[in-house]
C-alpha cells in the first residue's frame, strides 16, 4: 500500500478514536480533568470544549473521508487540501499546547499523538499519489 494512503487510513483511524475519547468525556466516562489542560472546571466548561472537539474531528474525519476517495463529493479539491492544511496548523499548535499541558496524562499521552498526526497531515499533503 503506498505511504500517503496508509497515512490517510492512519489518520481516519486517529480521529475515529479521538472522537469517540472526547465522546466518553462528554458522556463522564473518562473525566474531564484530563483534557483541555485540566482547565476545565465545570459540566457547562466541559460541554462547550467538547462540543468544539467534536465538531473538530468531525469536520476533520470528512476531510480526511473526502481525500481518500471512501466518500465521493462535488466539493473541490482545492477546498478538501485547503482544509487540510488548517487541520496540520492545528495539529502542530496543539502538540505545543499538549507539551506545555498542565496535565500528565495530557501531556505524555496526546503530545505524541497530535505530532505523529501532523506528521502524517504533511504526508498525506507532500506525497503524490
Amino acid at each position: 500500500m503506498a505511504m500517503k494512503k496508509t497515512a490517510q487510513l492512519l489518520l481516519i483511524l486517529l480521529f475515529s478514536l479521538s472522537l469517540l475519547f472526547h465522546l466518553l468525556v462528554v458522556f463522564k466516562v473518562i473525566p474531564y480533568a484530563i483534557v483541555w489542560g485540566g482547565r476545565l472546571q465545570t459540566d457547562t466548561d466541559m460541554y462547550r470544549f467538547e462540543t468544539v472537539s467534536i465538531i473538530v474531528n468531525l469536520f476533520s474525519l470528512m476531510v480526511l473521508l473526502l481525500k481518500s476517495g471512501i466518500i465521493k463529493s462535488p466539493i473541490r479539491p482545492s477546498f478538501v487540501n485547503g482544509a487540510l492544511w488548517v487541520m496540520f496548523a492545528l495539529m502542530a499548535m496543539n502538540t505545543v499546547g499538549n507539551l506545555f499541558s498542565g496535565n500528565n496524562l495530557e501531556r505524555i499521552i496526546f503530545t505524541p499523538l497530535t505530532l505523529v498526526s501532523a506528521i502524517l497531515l504533511l504526508v498525506v499533503l507532500l506525497r503524490k499519489g
